[in-house]
């Protein structure tokens, strides 16, 4: 049998993060290969935390700067080690070089985190993005990750495309995995349906700018639509967040959503004009699959319709997505065809079938030709070489630090 090693910033959460669900479908796609699984994290597992050992997979906590690590990563010898963010790597990917030398080291990017860092930034400024932007220090430290490992996985066609073409990375070492999809039709018809609603973890700063942008144009939708209401949804709502909930005007934090796929079936349509982010948008996606049609920004879109029509509206205009966005709540034939344009996009673009085969083909291949798969990434070893002297030492020192 053989063994995969995962190593998470956190225990995946898959009802509170798009992030927690990548990875459930990643260590499915491993077991579906008989891989024995272990997961290592420094947090803590939470009440939300996936239950790993309803899938038979191990879990441990590990320490950051502490050289036990070694020793557990040299009995468990993986045959793969996957890191969940370019962070990790940068934490513990010495150490695996170092231990397990003959594993394969695979980095799922999640999103680009430097485009996500660089958008953020000119949304703060109120500013255009430039190519200059993207050169950030985020930028340098996740290009170097990505360069170390043997394989990245790039959930985002947009993000795929702008490493190769723009970067002049080597496309041996990237893999197109995006989010996995099938369609769940709702039961629910649109005159059963009511309000609006939005969601998305609170953790995650681009989901609190969308609530914001709803918070300023609720009144005019309200205006036109007296009987709606907006819904809020979303894990770790703080005290600011539960602080925009009005019931007099119609706008509600729920909270986290217990159950997507209900809170989806009964609302009417999802508004997110989320100003800034990367990768795919997991409350986008589930829109789609569950059959509710939305209005949403470019980059909430992004890398996602591809050539089919979207389920419902794309702008960046704020008076036409109002417009929109009342269209769409009392249009019903309008809304039914947005419904299946969604559906249209999660067959064709997103089932498991079109990706799962090909990136297990492409891990044993680099398994198999470990040695070659590296010396053509010249780039990678000087930085594998540099790397392992620099964060090792640091990390020594810390070591030592902390013991005194």
């Amino acid at each position: 049998m053989k063994n995969l090693i995962i190593i998470g910033k956190v225990f995946p959460e898959p009802n509170s993060t798009a992030a927690g669900s990548r990875m459930i479908q990643l260590m499915d796609s491993f077991l579906t290969q008989n891989y024995q699984i272990t997961f290592l994290s420094t947090a803590s597992i939470s009440e939300n935390s996936f239950d790993l050992s309803s899938k038979n997979i191990q879990f441990q906590n590990i320490i950051l700067n502490e050289n036990s690590f070694d020793e557990l990563i040299k009995n468990q010898n993986p045959d793969v080690v996957v890191f969940d963010r370019f962070t990790t790597e940068e934490q513990f990917g010495w150490r695996v070089s170092e231990q397990v030398p003959n594993a394969v080291k695979i980095l799922d990017t999640e999103d680009l985190h430097f485009l996500r860092n660089a958008r953020e930034k000119a949304f703060r400024q109120n500013k255009f993005l430039e190519n200059s932007d993207l050169i950030n220090d985020v930028f340098k430290r996740e290009m170097a990750s990505i360069l170390r490992c043997d394989l990245s996985l790039i959930i985002s066609e947009f993000e795929m495309n702008l490493l190769i073409e723009k970067f002049k990375f080597d496309e041996n070492i990237l893999f197109y995995l995006p989010l996995f999809g099938e369609v769940k039709k709702p039961k629910t018809s649109f005159p059963e349906r009511k309000n609006f609603i939005s969601i998305g973890n609170f953790l995650h700063e681009p989901n609190w700018q969308t609530v914001l942008q709803l918070k300023k144009i609720w009144k005019n939708i309200k205006n036109q639509l007296p009987e709606a209401e907006i819904h809020i949804y979303g894990a770790y709502a703080s005290e600011k967040v539960f602080q925009l909930h009005n019931e007099k005007e119609g706008f509600i934090i729920k909270g986290r959503a217990e159950n997507v796929e209900y809170v989806f079936n009964q609302a009417k349509v999802l508004l997110a004009p989320i100003p800034f982010g990367a990768g795919i948008k997991g409350k986008l996606f589930e829109s789609m699959q569950f059959g509710l049609p939305n209005v949403t920004s470019t980059v909430g879109a992004e890398a996602m319709q591809g050539n089919h029509d979207w389920n419902g509206f794309i702008t960046n205009n704020e008076t036409e997505f109002i417009e929109k966005a009342v269209l769409l709540y009392q249009d019903e034939n309008l809304w039914q065809i947005s419904q299946e344009n969604g559906f249209k996009i999660i067959k064709n673009r997103f089932k498991k079938e079109f990706f799962e085969p090909h990136f297990i083909q492409k891990i044993q291949e680099i398994s198999e030709n470990l040695e070659s798969h590296r010396n053509l990434n010249f780039l990678g070893q000087i930085l594998q070489h540099h790397t392992l002297q620099s964060t090792k030492y640091l990390s020594k020192w810390i070591e030592e630090k902390n013991k005194k």
